[in-house]
């Protein structure tokens, strides 16, 4: 076990999802002491798997906290040197839009931010985005031009797509960037492409499900590119944007760009008894 973060404080947001999972895990690895917010603590399906990890017993703390309610994050961030934030909806469809995925993305983001600014202990705030707070603008994708932190998705145009989830992404990443302006917080964004990895939660995540259905019985796969990086690059990626002081905006976490046909060939190689979706 490291000992990089023995006696250190930090505080991971949404810690029963994939991300946060894999964060709170290497974190304790490396001597950390984690404050996991999570909507309900008593829910064993939610944190049941976080008291396999090593230094879980002596290090783990669990919190209750809602993005939606304002202060709900102070406890948990008090003493605390760096915090994580990972919560926030992934849904592709909601019945009310605002209220499922917009409102706790953004508000839940500001409520995060609000609370660190309260706590002069927090040096640094780590914001998992997405690329897709990052690519989706309207700008034309030839083979020539290269796509970098310094792109930042549309969200009218992302409204015109009615992407959703790509809409909560992206405003919640601009409110971010606005709010620690203006109150002269440290923050790192990571934007990590499609996420794919052994996953330590008994839940599937989106990501998972996503693969599944092309091994389960989807009729068609979808004409389209992934942007692949590997479940425990991401969640290292989290910890030297922590640990590293040079640490600063951006960071594009995208280790493979694949067809989807690709994809299909790979889990027509590793599976060829079941039935694949071929057109």
């Amino acid at each position: 076990m490291s000992t990089r973060g023995a006696g250190k404080v930090v505080r991971v947001t949404g810690a029963s999802g994939y991300i946060a999972s894999w964060l709170a895990k290497l974190l304790l690895q490396r001597g950390y002491t984690v404050k996991a917010t999570v909507r309900d603590p008593n829910d064993p399906k939610k944190t049941e798997h976080f008291f396999a990890f090593d230094g879980a017993k002596e290090r783990l703390h669990l919190f209750k906290a809602n993005l939606l309610e304002e202060g709900s994050f102070d406890s948990a961030v008090a003493g605390c040197e760096g915090v994580f934030h990972t919560a926030s909806p992934l849904l592709l469809s909601a019945t009310d839009l605002q209220a499922e995925l917009i409102d706790p993305a953004v508000k839940g983001t500001i409520n995060v931010l609000r609370s660190c600014a309260k706590v002069p202990s927090v040096k640094r705030v780590i914001l998992t985005s997405s690329m897709v707070a990052v690519t989706y603008n309207g700008k034309p994708l030839t083979l020539d031009v290269v796509v970098d932190e310094t792109w930042f998705s549309d969200a009218l145009f992302c409204e015109k797509l009615k992407s959703w989830y790509m809409v909560s992404k992206t405003l919640a990443e601009e409110a971010a960037w606005r709010f620690a302006k203006e109150n002269e917080i440290d923050l790192v964004s990571i934007n990590p492409g499609f996420v794919i990895g052994p996953f330590l939660q008994p839940t599937l995540n989106f990501t998972t499900e996503e693969i599944l259905k092309l091994i389960n019985g989807d009729q068609t796969f979808p004409n389209s590119f992934y942007r692949f990086v590997d479940i425990r690059d991401v969640a290292n990626a989290h910890i030297q944007a922590l640990e590293v002081p040079s640490a600063t905006g951006r960071y594009c976490l995208v280790e493979t760009v694949i067809h989807c046909s690709e994809v299909m060939k790979l889990l027509h190689k590793l599976y060829p008894t079941l039935c694949h979706p071929g057109k």
